[in-house]
């Protein structure tokens, strides 16, 4: 796995799928809040005026000069949970996108968040 601070690097460059296919462009990541290490990205879809942030993790994903790939198809990340370009990640919409993945999601002993937008 890559170090936060480089995929942080990344942010504008084209997202691709296992399948070869661009999904959109890396937007943020997201990191787990237990272990600090990146989790999740947002990637940008959608035309001008009807794009969303999509949610990927990031498990396994490489880079290579000029993209960024991940380890899911672009028809299962385009059907993620995903918020506005402007929006923010409501906590209690965590559950959704690691069910989407088939990931365990457990919040914090104390409730807290599970993921944090670096």
């Amino acid at each position: 796995m890559f170090e936060a601070q480089d995929i942080r690097q990344w942010r504008g460059h084209p997202v691709h799928g296992d399948d070869g296919n661009k999904i959109g462009e890396l937007e943020a990541v997201y990191v787990d809040t237990v272990t600090d290490q990146p989790f999740f990205a947002t990637v940008k879809t959608g035309m001008l005026g009807r794009q969303r942030l999509v949610f990927v993790p990031l498990s396994g994903a490489t880079v290579s000069p000029g993209s960024v790939h991940v380890t899911f198809d672009k028809k299962l990340v385009k059907n993620a949970p995903s918020i506005g370009t402007d929006g923010e990640l409501p906590a209690t919409d965590e559950p959704a996108i690691f069910e989407h993945y088939g990931l365990p999601y457990e919040a914090g002993s104390a409730g807290e968040r599970r993921l944090a937008r670096r």
